[in-house]
């Protein structure tokens, strides 16, 4: 199945739609197969700047299609359970964009169905696979920075403010936390290999309900503390710092998409570039396709276990400043 072309299906053509297709023409055995969209404007308009040989006007049809290797849900939040769910219970593998789900119960179901029906499930927090963080990594666990004490970092854009945009409407999960937050959160987890025993949350929540400003403190059983700010309100230098006893790592802006990464210690600077072959999608594409190929449920590079985690800690964020979906039960 190595040789064969793997042909990918996508719900929601928009705009991280765009950066998904983007990353798939650099993986020569990628295709981009079928899209399906409730405007068939929108998909035909995709597929002819994109390629592509299907277009659906319904969900169900692209799921159903027997040659669509695996679909990328690229919808609203809101609609990731039940557009993954679709899939999953379809034998279709998913790569779904962050986050999984819009709180835990949610992502437990969904890796339940997963798990039950062995089928392959990804949440496609794309900050995991770039190449920049296999150095980082390195300088790690070869404590080049001595031992860990805090991680500091921020993610703001100054974004429109229509009350209607996907941002700030709580119909559609808006705020910055699932948009933004997702991603501190997760490289964090990451830098320190553990899951944070207690965390506190300050934020400014709009009048549309959601938070459009936050700033979190999270405390790890081994005493790192990651500090982070996700806002809608201003723009943000939004690099991230990883400070040690002999030094610190400086992953240059925007951290979460990062080419350039800083080593400071013993009084030296290394600073390394790992250029993108796309836009940095291209990378979570092809270990999804590597996972589905060996036969995997899970990626062991973004684990269901860690999406999990993630999404409780998130759950529990959100409950301390008190943002709640209107549609959650």
């Amino acid at each position: 199945m190595v040789n064969k072309q793997f042909n990918w299906g996508i719900l929601g053509p928009g705009r991280i739609a765009q950066q998904f297709a983007d990353g798939m023409n650099v993986i020569d055995d990628a295709t981009l197969y079928a899209v399906a969209s409730s405007s068939p404007e929108r998909a035909g308009a995709f597929i002819k700047k994109n390629g592509g040989e299907k277009i659906y006007n319904s969900y169900e049809a692209l799921v159903n299609d027997p040659q669509v290797d695996a679909i990328y849900i690229a919808t609203p939040h809101r609609f990731h359970f039940e557009n993954a769910m679709l899939c999953l219970n379809a034998g279709k593998p998913v790569l779904c964009e962050k986050p999984l789900t819009v709180n835990a119960a949610e992502t437990r179901e969904l890796i339940k169905i997963a798990r039950a029906k062995n089928v392959f499930l990804l949440e496609a927090l794309w900050t995991r696979f770039l190449p920049i963080y296999d150095p980082i990594r390195q300088w790690l666990d070869e404590q080049a920075i001595g031992d860990l004490h805090l991680i500091s970092s921020t993610f703001g854009f100054n974004t429109p403010k229509g009350k209607d945009d996907r941002w700030l409407n709580p119909e559609l999960a808006g705020g910055t936390l699932l948009d933004m937050g997702v991603y501190p959160i997760s490289t964090s987890q990451w830098v320190v290999r553990q899951l944070p025993e207690s965390f506190g949350a300050k934020a400014i929540v709009g009048e549309t309900g959601v938070d459009e400003l936050m700033s979190v403190v999270l405390q790890y059983p081994n005493g790192v503390i990651s500090q982070f700010s996700s806002s809608f309100l201003s723009n943000g230098v939004n690099d991230m710092f990883i400070y040690g006893t002999k030094g610190f790592i400086r992953i240059h802006a925007n951290y979460w998409g990062a080419t350039k990464a800083t080593l400071s210690a013993g009084g030296q600077e290394l600073t390394i570039s790992k250029p993108l072959r796309a836009g940095g999608f291209e990378y979570q594409t092809e270990e999804a396709m590597r996972c589905i190929r060996a036969g995997l449920v899970e990626s062991p590079g973004m684990t269901h276990a860690e999406t999990l985690a993630n999404m409780e800690l998130m759950d529990k964020i959100r409950a301390e400043i008190g943002v709640r979906y209107p549609f959650e039960k």
